[in-house]
């Protein structure tokens, strides 16, 4: 992996609230951007961003069904963002 990879990775991943997006697809595994936003306590269109970064980077995939966008987290992770999984993963948040 490249230098600037891993900084965007990092980046992505420096952020509270994408972190609690990555928990919550550990938990239900695929939701809709409503759903993620309203289990987050974000609005839809700042939700949209996070998913979005986070999609860039590619930790979530997406899949588009009519209007409406699912995300789950991607298989397989990049590397970096596996070191995450035992600390997302077993959070009670």
């Amino acid at each position: 992996m490249r230098e600037k990879e891993l900084e965007k990775i990092l980046k992505a991943l420096a952020n509270q609230r994408r972190l609690r997006i990555i928990r919550l697809l550990f938990k239900r595994k695929e939701l809709p951007v409503a759903d993620i936003a309203e289990s987050i306590g974000l609005s839809f269109k700042a939700t949209s961003k996070h998913v979005n970064i986070l999609h860039h980077v590619d930790i979530l995939e997406r899949r588009q069904e009519s209007l409406t966008v699912y995300y789950r987290l991607a298989k397989p992770l990049p590397p970096v963002a596996k070191c995450l999984a035992p600390f997302v993963s077993n959070s009670r948040e």
